[in-house]
């Protein structure tokens, strides 16, 4: 198993979205939303303050308005506005990529990737059976073409889109590789983005690593766990640590097969009705579970932590979470531009919502300034995290409890750093 979270600056080409948003596409969502407008005085005050706005600018403005960038900057300012600080509006382009990565499936080569110094592609990862691995590139190949654009700095973003393209369409790739330049064709298809990475620790501790929750990540779960399983494992650490969340659906799939029969998560409105919005079923894993956590666990997946604790099935072992525990809807307008806006707060099996607060692990660790700089190096000998938490899965095996942190017992009844905006620090790279 490689690690793959990347936490150096680099380039992407996935967009991500700099806040995490924990997304719900379903129609209702978007009917309760269209429901919470502003009343018809305070539009129409909104509105005349605007077309007063207007005539003074196009009146005296000395120069030309361009109006298509005038009408995005009106719909950004206004969603900007709101005080919705996970509100996001979405030019048409922005939306199809926001929604190509929920789905955690693109069309391409299937590689992970960054942008070298010298302004080429860096390789980092060619993803297992995909277009590139059956052509033979390798980790660590400079793409320095793509097909007759040639690859630097200035050209490296639009390179890197030319990757993408449609199902069953062919590019051509110049690579270099120990000085020599080579050219292939490569027919691109739909890859899965690998968000699971798993390993066996011990002969018999199953480590699952998480990365993100889109809407491929539920197969690659269940598929890795089974094969742990398979293998002998005989108790499972999970992993989310600096992962920013998902969709809604994803991660309630794979609470699904660790939780017994009951509610996993219920939604809060503005108005106060709280509805379930997923059940697990009776069928459950019933093996000693750990998650490990930081500050960049949000969303998603502090929802499938506080889960797991909430039913008894798992101690969680790190940092305090980030404490995002609100929902999202997208909304497409009638030119494919869309809007993402906050409809509820989520609410985990005990009812709890952590928002603004975090996740207090039962077990806190904490690592050095050196350690998160060099994370994605650290193992189960230099992780001091991991290393916690192989010591409490194991005391679990073999019956022997460990106390936790008493003043971190209780999950989000005790208030976290409360942090803004998450930024994307670091980001890696598909195509």
């Amino acid at each position: 198993m490689n690690k793959k979270i990347s936490l150096g600056a680099t380039i992407t080409l996935m967009i991500m979205a700099a806040a995490v948003t924990f997304s719900i596409t379903m129609i209702y969502y978007m009917d309760v939303f269209n429901g919470k407008v502003y009343n018809l005085k305070e539009r129409e005050t909104m509105y005349s303050k605007l077309s007063e706005l207007d005539r003074i600018v196009r009146a005296n403005y000395v120069g030309n308005i361009d109006e298509d960038a005038l009408d995005e900057a009106l719909a950004d300012g206004y969603v900007a506005g709101t005080g919705d600080k996970y509100a996001r509006y979405f030019t048409p382009e922005e939306y199809e990529s926001y929604m190509i990565d929920l789905e955690g499936r693109i069309v391409g080569i299937g590689i992970s990737a960054q942008q070298d110094p010298s302004g080429y592609i860096l390789i980092n990862e060619v993803y297992a059976d995909s277009p590139a691995a059956i052509v033979g590139l390798q980790a660590g190949d400079f793409i320095i073409k793509v097909d007759e654009l040639d690859v630097n700095a200035e050209t490296y973003q639009q390179a890197a889109d030319a990757i993408r393209g449609e199902e069953g369409s062919k590019v051509n790739i110049t690579y270099r590789r120990d000085s020599e330049d080579t050219t292939i064709e490569v027919t691109r298809r739909k890859v899965d983005i690998p968000t699971v990475f798993s390993r066996m620790i011990d002969s018999n501790i199953g480590y699952v690593q998480i990365t993100e929750f889109n809407e491929s990540t539920a197969t690659q779960f269940s598929k890795q766990v089974d094969e742990l399983i398979g293998q002998g494992a005989q108790a499972l650490v999970f992993d989310v640590r600096n992962n920013g969340g998902g969709t809604l659906n994803s991660v309630t799939k794979m609470l699904d097969k660790l939780l017994p029969e009951g509610d996993i998560v219920s939604a809060e409105y503005k108005d106060g009705t709280v509805e379930v919005l997923a059940k697990s079923d009776a069928d459950e894993i019933t093996l000693p579970m750990v998650v490990l956590t930081n500050e960049k666990t949000a969303s998603a997946a502090e929802l499938f932590t506080q889960a797991l604790r909430d039913y008894g099935k798992a101690k969680s072992v790190g940092s305090t979470t980030y404490g995002k525990g609100t929902m999202q809807t997208v909304k497409k307008l009638n030119d494919g531009s869309a809007v993402n806006i906050t409809i509820a707060r989520y609410l985990p099996p005990n009812g709890v919502c952590y928002d603004g607060e975090g996740i207090k692990p039962d077990y806190e660790v904490e690592l050095t300034a050196d350690m998160e700089a060099n994370f994605e190096n650290l193992d189960e000998t230099t992780d001091p995290q991991l290393k916690k938490a192989l010591e409490v899965v194991i005391g679990s095996m073999r019956g022997e409890g460990i106390e936790p942190d008493s003043q971190n017992s209780q999950a989000a009844e005790e208030s976290g750093t409360e942090s803004s905006e998450q930024s994307a620090e670091e980001q890696s790279t598909a195509a």
